[in-house]
């Protein structure tokens, strides 16, 4: 089990690592839906990644928008400089987005949003198939089918354990 919180800042992230966070994620300077949350420059998200690596723990980039056709230019220079910095894993949750991951031979683990709305076991299974390392469940998962999801997943799954907004 991985505990793990939200970081808008680097002031946050070492909060969370302080009291016990195994791992953050954070917003980069594009392509997140975590806009207005406070996020890193990559020079900041450099630092945060030296930071965690060092005593241990992970950083994850949400890369989960869902882009239009002239944003997907940006996206391989991004998600290949997020790789070089260190990420521990990318969040995303569009098929187009995970797809250059793919093309452009990014080896930094996929991590499915919640944004996705991932609501059962062959979708969790359909993303496995396709590389995906965890899925992030939709918040509205009943517990009963959160727990035969777990069993049965081909891949990590991690699901929201206060409710349906990110919160601290």
């Amino acid at each position: 089990m991985e505990l793990r919180s939200p970081a808008g800042n680097s002031e946050k992230l070492k909060a969370a690592i302080l009291y016990g966070a195994d791992a953050v994620f954070m917003g980069g300077p594009a392509f997140g839906l975590r806009a207005n949350a406070g996020n890193f420059t990559f020079d900041e998200m450099e630092e945060a990644f030296k930071y965690l690596h060092e005593r241990g723990k992970k950083g994850y980039v949400t890369v989960n928008i869902y882009p239009q056709t002239h944003e997907l230019s940006d996206i391989a220079k991004y998600l290949k400089t997020c790789e070089q910095l260190g990420a521990d894993a990318l969040i995303v949750s569009d098929p187009g987005i995970f797809s250059i991951i793919k093309q452009e031979g990014i080896k930094t683990p996929v991590a499915i949003s919640t944004q996705a709305n991932t609501t059962n076991l062959a979708a969790v299974n359909f993303w496995a198939d396709l590389g995906a390392k965890r899925v992030i469940m939709a918040r509205e998962v009943r517990k009963n089918d959160l727990e035969e999801i777990i069993k049965n997943a081909k891949c990590q799954v991690e699901t929201f354990i206060h409710g349906a907004i990110c919160i601290s």
